[in-house]
């Protein structure tokens, strides 16, 4: 009898053991796998080819740009000591556009943006390969939260009197959670554009959980956020934007496509519903993650148009 017990217990500190190993390990593969660069980041040629096949009205942009001498390669060394990359195209003038790329993607992959800026609406256009994206330095993607402050940074250093800060997904995050902050001083007006961002690091990955591998949040969630914090500094429940939405007192479109499931179409209501003051909402018809430009050129254009000329704020 007494052995039976024994036996017993061996075997349940073996099968916690194992869920701990198991759990542990699993903490570590989900962290990776979220926040590792892509690994051809710096392979700008072939960004380049993606984005004249997706977009090719953007190949003869380019060419008058490099021709006036108007597109420029601009690295700054960032308060963390890091050397970051952004593309600066120069249109002149004191209206300046900060474009923020989304999660494994880089700058040349949004130059179709910088085109609507520029030449749509006049405006000088930077934007910044986030760190661990593209030619910037880092060893791990930040989804927006600790990107934030180099996207302050650049607007210090590219500062106008008029300025709007334009993200998509990883991006639009970003561009919200950067809302809330200090903004530097003499930036007349200011306003932000969020298209498809998600509420929170922890809701986006909590629903790629459940979507790719059919699992819950506990405890892989909790794990995974503490491992987070204890190797970044960060954890996915602080990294939240729509906390930083109801804190931000600056007029911001949301965008968002009907029928996004990536980053799931009820998270723009959320974070619509959550920002006082100016706002306006656009849903794109149809569209799927980051697709509302692509399906839908003319309205986007008209809609960031009246938007940034004050005509689409309440």
């Amino acid at each position: 009898m007494e052995r039976s017990r024994k036996r017993i217990v061996w075997l349940v500190v073996v099968v916690v053991v194992m869920v701990f190993v198991t759990v542990i390990g699993s903490s570590f593969y989900m962290l990776d796998y979220s926040l590792a660069p892509n690994p051809e980041r710096t392979d700008t040629a072939a960004c380049f080819r993606e984005q004249y096949k997706e977009f090719p009205e953007t190949r003869p942009w380019v060419d008058s740009l490099v021709r006036r001498n108007a597109l420029r390669d601009t690295f700054v060394t960032m308060p963390t000591g890091e050397r970051h990359h952004a593309l600066y195209v120069r249109k002149g003038g004191n209206r300046t556009a900060l474009v923020l790329h989304g999660w494994r993607n880089c700058s040349i992959s949004f130059l179709y943006l910088a085109r609507l800026y520029e030449r749509e609406l006049g405006y000088n256009v930077v934007i910044p390969d986030l760190h661990a994206h593209g030619l910037s330095e880092g060893d791990m993607i930040q989804m927006g939260w600790l990107d934030r402050k180099d996207a302050l940074h650049w607007l210090s250093v590219f500062q106008t009197d008029t300025m709007v800060v334009h993200g998509v997904s990883m991006g639009a995050a970003t561009t919200m959670m950067l809302s809330a902050e200090v903004m530097p001083k003499g930036i007349r007006d200011l306003r932000f554009v969020e298209d498809c961002g998600y509420t929170s690091v922890w809701d986006e990955f909590a629903g790629e959980l459940k979507n790719q591998f059919g699992l819950p949040e506990f405890p892989l969630m909790f794990t995974t956020s503490l491992l987070c914090k204890l190797r970044y500094g960060w954890s996915f429940g602080e990294a939240s934007a729509i906390d930083a939405v109801r804190k931000s007192p600056y007029p911001m479109l949301f965008i968002h496509g009907s029928k996004d499931t990536f980053v799931p179409t009820e998270m723009v209501h959320r974070l619509y519903e959550a920002k006082s003051g100016k706002k306006a909402l656009w849903i794109a018809p149809g569209a799927e993650h980051a697709e509302s430009y692509l399906l839908h050129r003319k309205e986007y254009v008209e809609r960031v148009r009246d938007f940034v000329s004050k005509k689409g704020t309440p």
